[in-house]
């Protein structure tokens, strides 16, 4: 994918100042195209376009790990000559309070204020990947790639406990093992988007991912951090934690119910990830063994495949080394690709 990029930085939203997402686009010669199987074809074609959207970790609260974290990672993707990738954006996204980078609520405008809480993080990424969509026009064509809570995200964003619309009531009604949900808009969106994703990823690749809330807190008891930030992302209510978990919902709230049209999922994890343990990989690969099963529901003129793959990766290096040094989240992207053209899905 070696090109002159052309690098932009748009808004998606009105309410804050990380509602962004950082627009990467061939140069100025294949301006408006997007990479495709055979031929170039323009953007507005959504048949075949390719591109690839990222959402950064931080524990849904790190002001210090921000979109610019794949910038490292695009640069060694743009060098490639194994990414078929017209487009890259890395989304930022509201986030929660953090105790060691504290806001006084007194000065910080509005705007520049870290509260956000469930579901908060994700209208945002839903609302930015509709802008995408709009402006860009690829539909289905595109990788989802998270890192640590970023690959959380990615998944709530095909779950069908939450496609298309937002848990804003978590409440008893006499049963609490049964949570009771109220549909409601994309309402952070600016008004000339759609209230949903006009189409789900193609595929989502996780890398280090936190895929079970409850899970990773009981394997961490002595370290309070992470129940302090689960709770600040969601609240104290584990069975809301449990319903917005990937690898807890299964069947019709899950991934299966909620992303018919999707056909790769690549789980990334190192052994030498000192922040998240690899049940959280053990955990995500089970739930998804019924998606996996069941075809892909796409137009009969598209394929005539309709085959899933769910495939694993190792990788290297701690938890945020992937990253860092671009060279594992790029190896993880680069596997995607090799995996969709094995399923005839990219050229």
């Amino acid at each position: 994918m070696s090109t002159q990029p052309t690098q932009r930085t748009v808004t998606y939203g009105r309410h804050h100042v990380l509602q962004t997402i950082s627009v990467t686009t061939l140069d100025s010669s294949r301006d408006g195209y997007w990479v495709i199987r055979q031929k170039l074809k323009k953007a507005t074609d959504t048949e075949f376009a390719r591109a690839t959207s990222y959402i950064h970790g931080g524990a849904w609260r790190d002001p210090t790990i921000t979109a610019t974290s794949f910038d490292t990672t695009e640069s060694i993707l743009r060098a490639s000559p194994k990414t078929p990738i017209s487009g890259v954006a890395s989304i930022s996204y509201r986030l929660s309070a953090h105790p060691n980078h504290p806001q006084d609520p007194t000065s910080t405008a509005p705007d520049e204020f870290r509260a956000a809480k469930h579901p908060d993080h994700i209208r945002d990424v839903e609302a930015a990947l509709a802008f995408l969509q709009n402006t860009f026009g690829f539909g289905s064509r595109y990788i989802l790639v998270g890192h640590s809570c970023g690959a959380t995200l990615a998944f709530q964003a095909v779950m069908g406990a939450i496609v298309g619309h937002r848990e804003n009531a978590f409440t008893d009604h006499g049963n609490a093992a049964r949570p009771s949900f109220t549909i409601e808009p994309v309402s952070t969106s600016p008004a000339p988007l759609p209230p949903r994703l006009t189409a789900h990823p193609t595929a989502i690749v996780g890398v280090a991912g936190i895929y079970d809330l409850r899970r990773l807190r009981d394997a961490h008891p002595d370290i309070d951090a992470y129940r302090e930030f689960i709770d600040g992302a969601f609240g104290a209510d584990e069975l809301l934690w449990d319903a917005v978990s990937p690898a807890q919902m299964v069947g019709s709230r899950g991934v299966e119910g909620g992303w018919k049209t999707g056909r790769l999922v690549v789980l990334a994890h190192s052994k030498d990830d000192e922040l998240v343990d690899e049940g959280q990989l053990g955990s995500m690969r089970e739930a998804l063994r019924g998606w996996e099963a069941a075809e892909a529901q796409v137009p009969v003129q598209e394929l005539t495949r309709r085959d899933r793959r769910v495939s694993v990766l190792p990788i290297s290096g701690a938890h945020d080394e992937s990253w860092l040094s671009g060279e594992e989240l790029a190896r993880a992207i680069e596997f995607s690709f090799e995996e969709l053209r094995q399923m005839g899905l990219a050229p």
